[in-house]
């Protein structure tokens, strides 16, 4: 098989079909910054500084795809959240103990935010059309949506309030909240497409079940989703399901949203995972973070690669870290899980598998 470029090897993956090697693409926003020399807190509102961090990361190990990301709390402070930013070299927060909503009946009055002009939307999207612009001819660029309906809820209202809510408020109450946060969602999702995102995705850590429930899971966040997932890929760009965290007694739950992309993190048992997504779905993930990546050796990580590898038999997977990568992620680790996707996640070995 002919050498692919990384675009060509995602785009042949999210096609169900086998690539020359299995793709690399990190969620490694903090860890571009740290390799270009930049804080977080100093390009966190210049959409040319973040392009520029992942062009030179990318480059420099020359992993396959690159993801638009800064922190959680953008789309939050675009419909008018308060946000800290203490530290330069950490993400921005959400004041939530100062909640934007305080009574959930207040959505139905709310405007919906400008992605083009509101917070630093505008500066994710400059990001995504200018890394789209200077290396998006061959690598693959996923222009993240940030929060997902249910966290964007929890982050407007503050988690340990709506906590409180989803026992005690009426469910129809909740119901059309999440629905006006999954429109917001849906309007930057549209709008990392027309960036020129060949992909987009959004984060609802908080629907699981390291904070809620599953049931909780399925009755309030699963729905919002399965609607997001339509709606954004009926607008002809994959979509991208992340939920950090052992999400391993949803996933059947979140195998049937839909989404072209699903996120998971270290937790999850990928031989599980596989064997309930259709091979159609792309799983990405799902090396921890933690250690290997930023504590352990350039040999874990190898093995831990490979077996992720070998629990898929590297169909549908984009090798990748299980959730962001630090700022103080180790380079030969790096190195080694790109290699290891080269040696283990071969045309020729996973075709005999």
């Amino acid at each position: 098989m002919k050498e692919m470029n990384g675009l060509e090897r995602c785009l042949t993956v999210l096609d169900g079909k086998l690539a020359d090697y299995v793709p690399v693409v990190p969620q490694a926003f903090l860890f571009a910054a740290e390799t270009a020399g930049f804080k977080i807190g100093d390009i966190c509102r210049n959409g040319k500084k973040m392009a520029m961090s992942h062009k030179i990361s990318q480059e420099k190990y020359g992993y396959d795809g690159c993801v638009i990301d800064i922190d959680d709390a953008s789309l939050a402070e675009a419909c008018g959240a308060k946000v800290i930013f203490d530290n330069p070299e950490e993400p921005a927060l959400v004041d939530e103990h100062n909640p934007f909503v305080t009574d959930l009946r207040q959505f139905q009055d709310m405007k919906l935010p400008d992605p083009l002009k509101d917070g630093r939307l505008p500066a994710w999207l400059e990001a995504t059309s200018t890394l789209v612009e200077m290396i998006g001819d061959h690598v693959f660029i996923m222009g993240r949506a940030d929060q997902g309906p249910f966290d964007l809820l929890c982050l407007l209202r503050g988690t340990q309030n709506l906590m409180m809510e989803l026992i005690t408020e009426d469910p129809k109450v909740i119901w059309a909240a999440l629905d006006w946060c999954r429109e917001v969602c849906l309007i930057f999702a549209k709008a990392q497409k027309d960036a020129g995102a060949h992909a987009t995705s959004i984060g609802d850590a908080l629907a699981g079940p390291n904070l809620i429930s599953p049931a909780m899971y399925h009755q309030f966040a699963l729905e919002h989703e399965v609607t997001l997932a339509r709606q954004v890929q009926e607008y002809d760009i994959p979509w991208s399901l992340h939920i950090c965290g052992n999400t391993n007694e949803i996933l059947t739950d979140m195998a049937s949203t839909g989404a072209k992309i699903v996120e998971l993190d270290w937790q999850v048992n990928m031989k599980k995972a596989r064997g309930i997504f259709p091979e159609t779905t792309v799983l990405m993930g799902n090396i921890n973070p933690s250690h290997p990546l930023a504590h352990g050796t350039p040999e874990e990580v190898t093995v831990t690669a490979k077996k992720i590898i070998d629990d898929t038999r590297g169909r549908g997977l984009f090798l990748s870290s299980g959730c962001a990568m630090g700022r103080n992620t180790k380079p030969e680790n790096v190195n080694a899980m790109i290699k290891a996707a080269k040696t283990y996640g071969s045309y020729d070995r996973l075709s005999s598998m």
